[in-house]
């Protein structure tokens, strides 16, 4: 009979009850779930059990392959996406966070650029840069507000007295 499994479930009522209550992620519970479906029999079935969840016979198959060649390490593992590798990397960013902290610090996002390309030898759009520095290392370049020549140190003081 298509989709009848073969599969022991080696853990109790409990013990997936539990785990289903600890599991954090909904794709963890999902998984969990179906084992507890099968296990309690109240999903004779692979197909059942996926309609019950509202996922796909195979994919609810695929888990439970996994279960049968790891149980529930392999079955709950998340997969790591490898993804592109920063434009900046990690060296290069601790790098600018302490140059940053300087007092002498840099005038625009363009002078970073710069800096990362003659000293670091990266070629960085400005637009990465401004993320970079804005959003995640949550500074900015230092530029020193233009101050009046007419501007006299007692007014200043006695302004901020009364302020």
């Amino acid at each position: 009979m298509a989709g009848v499994y073969k599969i022991e479930i080696s853990e109790t009522f409990g013990e997936l009850k539990e785990l289903l209550r600890q599991e954090k992620t909904g794709a963890g519970k999902e998984r969990i779930q179906v084992l507890y479906l099968l296990k309690t029999k109240k999903a004779l079935t692979v197909t059942e059990a996926a309609g019950i969840i509202g996922r796909n016979r195979v994919t609810v198959q695929d888990w439970l392959g996994k279960y049968r060649q790891g149980g529930l390490e392999k079955l709950l593992s998340k997969k790591v996406s490898t993804g592109r590798p920063r434009k900046v990397p990690q060296w290069a960013k601790k790098a600018l966070e302490k140059r940053l902290e300087e007092n002498k610090g840099f005038e625009s996002y363009g002078e970073i650029c710069e800096w990362l390309e003659t000293k670091m030898g990266l070629e960085v759009k400005y637009k990465t840069v401004h993320k970079l520095v804005y959003y995640k290392l949550k500074a900015s370049p230092k530029i020193a507000r233009p101050k009046s020549i007419e501007q006299s140190e007692e007014r200043l003081e006695s302004f901020k007295k009364t302020f």
